[in-house]
């Protein structure tokens, strides 16, 4: 037994795009971008060959939901609105995205794995982190044999770090994509990881990034050559505190196994404003449809809600959220679109919606609800 903590980080590689290219090997190379709508789907023309739709004839609110690397050359990224991206990449192909796909994709990769290493905290449909500290196996060898697995598994690549923790293995599976593995210790930090933006430790988002700049503090050695104290009067002791120890690259989370959801959500941005009056009928179907939805996400994984919400962002973007707990679990879609009918009526709807949203939290497992689904819908506004 190995008993030196080492955890590894898994990320796939542009993994929507990568599983789109396993039915599309053509488009390997070319700039990918996948985010588009359904009726983009490619279509078999007469000689047998596919056509794609093309990034420049996208006309919409959608975003990207993943881009292949050559896509990511020319500036298109995930999280990009898609008629940005086609100013930057006009001639790239347009797919929509098909999650069943990558959830059995995902699947398969994360049982791959899990046959040599068992111990898995998942991080989401593309990354796990593996507690690798009881394999005697040399790193470099123990890191080739996962990722062999997963390219069998799934005929996709994926970048690997192992380092002496979570945080550490998070930062290094990104120093050397695609299909990298990096290897990360203590001696590692002053020369690999110091040299890096302040934002590249997970849990620095753009706002902490901002603030450290105009301190003075860019790259992650800025940061740990920083005094405590300096931290600590900018951030607050338990951030200041953090800040400290991850720029050091400390880092003493053990991986999570087991894990219960806190919420789950349905929402969607719509190709045009509606307005609460004038698209009644249409948010109506488009609000039900969303509460249906999310009930059959809670029954599918067993449970019931104590709080419905609701999330609406407006034409101007500003975005407003209510909820409503009740005194036992729910799990009905009549009920669910009940309680968040009343949540609506707890908004402005005199402007146009580009966004709408329902949440359950307070999850509870569902034998142990109670049974409160009596009631149908109530008046709404819409």
């Amino acid at each position: 037994m190995n008993s030196i903590r080492r955890i590894a980080h898994l990320d796939m590689d542009a993994f929507f795009a990568s599983v789109e290219l396993l039915r599309y090997p053509e488009l390997r190379g070319r700039a990918v971008v996948v985010g588009g709508r359904t009726d983009q789907q490619p279509s078999r023309q007469s000689d047998g060959s596919w056509r794609f739709s093309r990034l420049r004839d996208y006309a919409g609110r959608g975003v990207a939901t993943t881009s292949t690397y050559e896509a990511r050359l020319l500036g298109v990224f995930s999280g990009m609105g898609l008629m940005k991206s086609a100013r930057l990449a006009p001639e790239a192909i347009l797919l929509p995205a098909n999650f069943d796909a990558y959830r059995d994709c995902s699947r398969r990769f994360k049982a791959a794995v899990a046959a040599i290493a068992p111990r898995i905290e998942d991080r989401g449909i593309d990354e796990i982190y593996i507690d690798l500290s009881d394999h005697s196996e040399e790193a470099n060898t123990l890191a080739r044999r996962i990722k062999r697995a997963v390219r069998e598994a799934t005929g996709l690549t994926c970048s690997i770090a192992i380092a002496p923790n979570k945080l550490l293995a998070k930062i290094g599976s990104d120093l050397d994509k695609p299909d990298g593995i990096t290897l990360l210790g203590w001696e590692d930090i002053p020369a690999r990881i110091w040299p890096l933006p302040a934002k590249k430790v997970n849990g620095i988002g753009p706002k902490s990034a901002e603030k450290l700049a105009r301190l003075g503090i860019n790259t992650i050695g800025e940061l740990a050559a920083t005094p405590l104290e300096v931290l600590v009067k900018n951030f607050g002791p338990t951030n200041g505190a953090w800040l400290h120890a991850a720029a050091n690259g400390l880092d003493e989370r053990e991986l999570v196994t087991e894990s219960e959801p806190k919420s789950i959500s349905r929402e969607t941005t719509f190709e045009r404003d509606l307005h609460a009056k004038l698209d009644r009928a249409e948010l109506s179907a488009i609000f039900t449809g969303l509460c249906l939805r999310l009930a059959e996400d809670l029954n599918r994984k067993g449970y019931a809600c104590k709080t419905v919400g609701i999330k609406l962002r407006y034409a101007d973007f500003h975005a407003v959220t209510r909820d409503l707990t009740l005194s036992a679990g729910v799990s009905g879609g009549e009920r669910i679109r009940k309680v968040a009918g009343e949540c609506l009526k707890r908004v402005s709807l005199t402007q146009r919606i580009r966004l709408l949203g329902v949440r359950a939290s307070g999850l509870t497992p569902l034998v142990k609800a109670h049974s409160n689904e009596l009631g149908g819908q109530s008046e709404l506004p819409f």
